[in-house]
């Protein structure tokens, strides 16, 4: 298996990050290195921004500026080096986010992300997405009970159905990539999906 970069997607309350120690053991127990990161941040610079980006209240496109900034130090410093060198880059969040959060979601034109991604990323793209994706209900029930929530957590059910269907766009748009898993399922269940799919890598 070469070096591959696998992204996870969702909304807030999939449950997606529950799920990276086991990718992480299912990709080591091959022999093959990984690192482990997440959008926004990953680098000491993005990790700043991500305080910014979760907290603050600002303009939708200063939004999506700040997010693609950090996601050029992201790759630059973190996720083309570890692809070189053949390592498995496993990043909870990526661009898709971008087009669900801040296009689907905040209205930002669908033509100036693509624009900010052929800049910041060129041809750099995920092997494989996993999409995570549960009825907004779910997410929004989940969410409840959870820790102090960001700006986007507290954000409208209307917000986040915007979300979910930028997100089902996208794996409709790029079928090859996308493997959409049912997250209102058992966590056991889903967990087996997860491994089931990450075994065919």
């Amino acid at each position: 298996m070469r070096a591959k970069f696998i992204t996870l997607e969702g909304m807030d309350g999939a449950g997606k990050s529950t799920h990276i120690p086991n990718i992480i053991a299912a990709l080591k127990a091959r022999g093959l290195e990984v690192v482990s990161t997440r959008e926004p941040g990953g680098t000491a610079l993005g990790e700043r921004l991500r305080e910014m980006l979760l907290h603050e209240t600002m303009h939708a496109e200063t939004e999506t500026l700040l997010m693609f900034a950090a996601r050029r130090e992201h790759i630059a410093n973190v996720i083309a080096p570890a692809l070189a060198r053949g390592a498995c880059v496993l990043s909870d969040r990526f661009t898709d986010a971008t087009y669900a959060y801040q296009c689907g979601a905040k209205g930002v034109l669908a033509a100036k992300i693509e624009m900010l991604e052929q800049w910041v990323q060129e041809d750099l793209q995920p092997d494989l997405t996993l999409l995570f994706d549960v009825p907004v209900e779910v997410s929004m029930e989940r969410l409840s009970s959870a820790r102090a929530p960001d700006k986007f957590e507290r954000e409208s059910a209307e917000f986040f159905t915007r979300i979910r269907h930028a997100y089902l766009q996208r794996a409709r748009e790029n079928p090859a990539r996308f493997r959409v898993i049912d997250a209102s399922r058992p966590l056991e269940e889903v967990a087996k999906t997860v491994e089931d799919i990450i075994a065919t890598l």
